[in-house]
């Protein structure tokens, strides 16, 4: 199913720390991701309304290079481009999925590359 999650970048308190933070469904889902020191982009934390916050810390895979490079160009827009930071966000989803409550993504509809 493809429909637009309408991403956005947002902020947390200072005790949720990461370097970007996005929020999407209306606030209902908000992921945090880390930058590494080599430029690299991990999932380190989603919570979804319902579920409570799953923190995935050094269990975390990193997106490819490429990806993480496309993700820092894009996060680093003022608008982000939808299509693009869904699939990037997807993709880091998808490679940390063992790690993230399958009931919750599927709720959400996250669970599914488009």
């Amino acid at each position: 199913m493809k429909y637009n999650l309408d991403f956005h970048k947002t902020i947390m308190p200072e005790s949720r720390k990461a370097d970007y933070y996005l929020s999407c469904l209306d606030s209902s889902v908000f992921i945090d991701f880390n930058r590494s020191n080599e430029n690299l982009i991990s999932l380190v934390r989603i919570s979804f309304d319902g579920y409570g916050c799953c923190n995935l810390d050094e269990k975390s895979k990193q997106l490819s290079h490429e990806d993480s490079q496309k993700f820092i160009e894009e996060i680093e827009q003022d608008k982000l481009n939808q299509e693009i930071i869904t699939k990037l966000v997807k993709n880091a989803i998808n490679i940390n999925k063992k790690h993230i409550w399958a009931d919750a993504l599927e709720k959400y509809n996250l669970d599914e590359n488009d």
